[in-house]
């Protein structure tokens, strides 16, 4: 990663914004969220690391060039008069709005960027790694053939028993269940010879085909872009987690007809990237053998 020069970084509403990149923020989810912010090793810290964003709100913060870091939402979020209190997922741990330089606790999904990396690129990705907590997508704003990519799949509704946490709220991942190197790809595990997809994030990946589904995801999960800004959108469809109306109106699914309405959308359920190789005849075939053999597999447990 580069490292960072000085820079000012603007948070604002919708325009005045001053930094190589602004990344603009919109919940769609049916409720609060509450984004957090948190800056690599090296990479100065951004004008906030955590803040509300009510149900429809969209916000933009600005970020200089070779910053790195990542979002994601928290949700089920308390906090009292002065700031104080917890989230119910994603949880970083301050004890109030802002993170102060503390990640999420898992299980929670994850927008991770690179900006101006290797060959002044942009490099991003949607992780389901340290689990999932709620859709998200991420979209380059102006530059043509730079792909979406995210999970517009609610993965809390078809969540293993084994995986899910608290009361549904959230999906873990199988290193956090279990806990053990093959699961973790650490130890002997911990190279992409040894670590492979298992039946747990095979699932993630049937489900979402563009996001990391565990640690050596690399090939089909990180994507790159130049010269445009990006739009991180919570519940980019209504009826998602923390909407009153979730149970009625779940998450478009891959075959829901409403879908085709959004070909970006389609393109995301289905794995097709834009202004990239589309999934040939043969992988969908395989994807859909595999996705009756995870369900199956899951069934035994």
């Amino acid at each position: 990663m580069a490292n960072l020069g000085s820079c000012c970084s603007v948070f604002a509403a919708d325009d005045g914004l001053v930094g190589g990149v602004t990344f603009k923020f919109t919940n769609r989810c049916g409720g609060t969220v509450w984004p957090g912010v948190l800056s690599n090793s090296g990479s100065s810290a951004l004008q906030t690391t955590g803040f509300a964003l009510g149900a429809g709100e969209t916000r933009s913060l600005a970020a200089p060039a070779g910053w790195s870091g990542r979002f994601w939402a928290r949700t089920g979020c308390a906090f009292d008069g002065s700031g104080k209190g917890a989230c119910a997922t994603g949880d970083c741990g301050s004890g109030e709005v802002e993170c102060r330089g503390a990640g999420a606790a898992p299980p929670a999904t994850l927008v991770e960027f690179t900006l101006d990396g290797s060959g002044g690129k942009d490099y991003y990705d949607v992780s389901l790694v340290d689990g999932y907590n709620l859709p998200v997508v991420v979209e380059a704003a102006s530059a043509a053939g730079c792909p979406a990519t995210g999970c517009v799949v609610d993965l809390n509704e078809r969540c293993p028993a084994e995986l899910k946490a608290g009361q549904g709220q959230a999906c873990r991942s199988a290193c956090e269940a279990f806990g053990t190197p093959e699961y973790c790809c650490s130890g002997e595990y911990g190279n992409p010879d040894t670590c492979h997809p298992s039946v747990y994030s095979q699932m993630f990946k049937t489900a979402c085909p563009r996001s990391y589904s565990y640690a050596y995801d690399d090939a089909t999960s990180t994507f790159t872009c130049t010269g445009t800004d990006y739009s991180i959108t919570f519940c980019p469809r209504p009826g998602n987690p923390n909407s009153q109306k979730s149970s009625n109106d779940p998450s478009p699914r891959p075959k829901d007809a409403n879908l085709g309405d959004d070909s970006w959308l389609a393109s995301l359920a289905t794995g097709e990237v834009d202004g990239a190789a589309t999934t040939s005849s043969t992988s969908l075939l395989l994807q859909a053998t595999l996705a009756v053999a995870v369900m199956a597999l899951l069934a035994l447990h």
